[in-house]
């Protein structure tokens, strides 16, 4: 990777914005291939996709991403310039996504800090032919090179640079001013330049920040407007409509600094003067939006201190003091009120060229402030910490509540407080919370990829239907699920879906159809998969399981769910032949698996010869749950509430054993299986007989169960917390969710419900 560009913040912000563009890229072209045509707003949305993409990739230096995304811009240059007809849109439309896949996987490198060293020499080469078949087939057209592209780029280049030459080479030369002489003789002038970006160009912050590195040599001390450029999204619209200010203090001649300041990537418009060191601080739109540099490129140093509340008048006391041109000298004005009318430069006195009309830019910017602080990008690592000290706060409160000493005062004024700040944590908390919630559209919508290049290489017609799709997850979970919905899709097409020929023959329409759908139920989302294809082969499914030894019941006990489910076994396939998609037996464990490391499951249902459908239970978060504290002993245990069903003592009567000496317990004429916590767990001191303790029934998966614990302890708000890696290295232990801590400081173990229901069971 380039080490001009190593600086995180940067390259965040670059992969942020390329995934996002990539997304929508790879969104436009599969509409338009299912439109059978790329209309004019979609060839116009990826030229701007490209020409960002290419923008960027060049300004950060990764050359490969940049002559990828130059060669495809070239493509949709002549397509939205020239119109050809006779396009072979499907084909394009190929190669176009597997150029989006190298970009991706580039981007990919360079978010995992690998350099990406990806060859794109084929690709282009593909891309260049197709545009040569383009310019061949259209009617009439006119051909159109990549050096006319080339001349083009270099003709915007020149008309980029003209507002400043003309500025600049218009007026004579006047005698330097006194202030001049002294400014020169000590090597140090103040400069004030304004930079307006191409429209249309995107990641106008990225820019500005390249701008400013490439400054930094340069420079001796530098702030600009807006201040916050990677950190804030909103920069990008400030300075695309306002312009990027910048004010500089140097040893450089305007010659020079003009000179670094044209080679900016899609620049627009360059205006350059002196600037007036008594009313230095008065220049930018806002006190809160200069950001100092000093020393050279210490960026983010000075806006913690500004951040701290330092205040621009401290640094700027604290600035040396240095000699610069008298007011009346003043080359070009650049007074935010922006495209106004410049001054004379002073290297040449004349009039200036007047390139736009005055307004009142404060009141704009204000108004612009204040629309666009409205929202604001936030990393995920942010949140984590965030809601990590949530977490410690909930701990921390229930310290304090919850200790002996001051339950025993009689205070009502206490009691008071205590009650509200257990309100405050809890609206915290479900502010946090919803922070972190995202809606599940973007993984949804990246099936349709999957679905489209499966289709096509197994040359079946599927259609993806999407409901549900604004339901919100945690933004964790949603990383965690991607995968296994890409293999459930994946095995949907290659497993469930007929053939075209099959299909007919079965009276179904030549179209397989998927749907996939998201719903809230309680504290959980379910994400349910159907397909309309042959459906699960129940005496295939078993007589796989008979040759593997995956049977643990008599077949005849067993439901249709519980022979479904013997799919999710590792190595179980009932593939004969092993395909590029499947038949390794590896997949849908690693579904479950998944799944189940959230705190989620799947369940299976299918009819065959009509289609399958696969439901994902998913918790809406891990973070923070409403527990059930239990007393095995002297260990302390956490049972999630949403599993409870009830509680209550047993009478002596309705405990008794199956015939494989099962302990049960009746409960309104139905007996549920038993399981001694402390037998499972291995723990002494504890109550043995039923009656004296109490049962908890508790489901999990239409599975329930009774834990036979000694005492309930009490409802409490818990902070899940990963259990240790020395105790998951020791020994596989079921039943184990995580771990808390409690408000006395004691460690309670939280309970996998679903383990112990699925323990007993077997």
């Amino acid at each position: 990777m380039p080490g001009t560009y190593e600086n995180e913040a940067m390259l965040e912000v670059y992969i942020f914005e390329a995934v996002q563009i990539l997304d929508q890229l790879e969104q436009t072209i599969m509409h338009s291939e299912r439109e059978g045509t790329f209309g004019e707003d979609a060839v116009n949305e990826i030229f701007r996709c490209m020409h960002t993409v290419k923008g960027a990739s060049a300004m950060m230096m990764f050359h490969n991403i940049t002559t990828i995304a130059h060669t495809m811009e070239d493509i949709f240059f002549f397509l939205r310039e020239h119109k050809p007809e006779n396009v072979d849109h499907s084909t394009l439309s190929d190669l176009v996504l597997d150029c989006v896949d190298f970009i991706k996987v580039e981007v990919n490198k360079i978010k995992n800090h690998d350099a990406p060293d990806g060859d794109p020499g084929q690709l282009v080469k593909r891309l260049e032919a197709a545009l040569e078949e383009l310019r061949s087939g259209g009617k009439g057209t006119v051909a159109v090179s990549r050096d006319t592209v080339a001349q083009d780029t270099e003709v915007q280049d020149t008309e980029v640079k003209t507002p400043t030459d003309e500025i600049l080479e218009a007026a004579p030369e006047q005698e330097p001013s006194v202030e001049r002489e002294v400014a020169e003789a000590e090597g140090l002038y103040a400069y004030k330049a304004k930079l307006y970006f191409q429209e249309d160009c995107g990641m106008e912050h990225i820019r500005a920040y390249g701008v400013i590195h490439e400054l930094t040599e340069l420079a001796e001390e530098l702030f600009h407007c807006p201040q916050a450029l990677l950190e804030s999204a909103e920069a990008a619209e400030v300075i695309r409509k306002q312009g990027f200010e910048l004010f500089i203090r140097t040893k450089a001649d305007m010659a020079a600094l003009k000179a670094r300041l044209e080679k900016t990537v899609f620049l627009e418009q360059l205006i350059l003067g002196y600037a007036e060191e008594p009313n230095f601080e008065t220049h930018c739109m806002h006190q809160d939006d200069i950001h100092w540099l000093k020393p050279p490129g210490d960026l983010l140093a000075k806006e913690a201190e500004l951040q701290e509340g330092t205040g621009t008048d401290r640094i700027l006391s604290d600035q040396p003091q240095m000699n610069h041109p008298p007011q009346n000298a003043s080359a070009i004005n650049l007074e935010v009120a922006a495209r106004s009318v410049p001054v004379p430069n002073q290297t040449t006195g004349a009039p200036a060229q007047k390139v736009g009309q005055p307004q009142n830019q404060k009141q704009t910017q204000s108004q612009t402030q204040n629309q666009s602080a409205t929202m604001i990008s936030v990393s995920v690592d942010k949140l984590d910490g965030l809601m990590n000290l949530v977490g410690e706060l909930v701990i921390a409160e229930a310290m304090v509540t919850q200790s002996p000493d001051v339950l025993a005062l009689e205070s009502d004024h206490f009691h008071k407080a205590a009650r509200q700040l257990h309100k405050i944590t809890g609206d915290l908390q479900d502010m946090v919370m919803s922070i972190r919630m995202v809606p599940l559209s973007t993984t949804f919508v990246k099936m349709h990829r999957i679905v489209r290049d499966m289709s096509k290489k197994l040359d079946k017609q599927v259609v993806l239907d999407l409901a549900g799709e604004e339901t919100e997850v945690d933004k964790n979970i949603i990383e965690r699920i991607s995968d296994p919905l890409m293999h459930l899709i994946r095995n949907a097409i290659d497993h469930g879906i007929e053939d075209e020929a099959e299909r007919l023959e079965r009276g179904k329409d030549k179209v397989g159809r998927i749907s996939l759908e998201a719903k809230n139920a309680g504290s959980d989302v379910l994400i349910v998969l159907k397909d309309d294809g042959r459906g699960l082969n129940k005496a295939k499914i078993m007589e796989k399981a008979r040759q593997n030894g995956l049977l643990t019941k008599p077949e005849q006990d067993m439901s249709d769910r519980e022979i479904y489910s013997l799919i999710l076994r590792p190595g179980f396939s009932t593939k004969e032949q092993v395909t590029e998609f499947s038949g390794r037996g590896v997949g849908m464990d690693v579904v479950a698996k998944n799944l189940e490391a959230v705190g989620g499951a799947v369940h299976i249902e299918s009819q065959e010869g009509h289609g399958t459908t696969m439901t994902l239970k998913i918790p809406l978060t891990l973070a923070i749950i409403e527990g059930m504290n239990i007393r095995v002993g002297a260990s302390r245990f956490t049972l999630p509430i949403t599993s409870i069903k009830e509680s209550f003592k047993p009478s002596s009567k309705d405990c008794h054993t199956d015939p494989d000496g099962n302990e049960m317990v009746m409960v309104r004429g139905r007996s549920y299986p038993i399981l001694r916590m402390h037998k499972h767990f291995g723990l002494k001191n504890t109550e043995t007989v039923l009656a004296d303790g109490i049962l908890i029934m508790v489901e999990d998966e239409h599975k329930e169960i009774c834990l036979f614990a000694d005492e309930l302890m009490g409802q409490q708000q818990v902070v899940v917390k990963a259990l240790p890696n020395y105790i998951k290295s020791m020994k596989k232990i079921l039943g184990l969710a995580g771990c808390t801590l409690l408000g006395d400081g004691s460690i309670s173990l939280i309970l996998d419900v679903g383990g112990l229901a699925g323990l007993r069971i077997r």
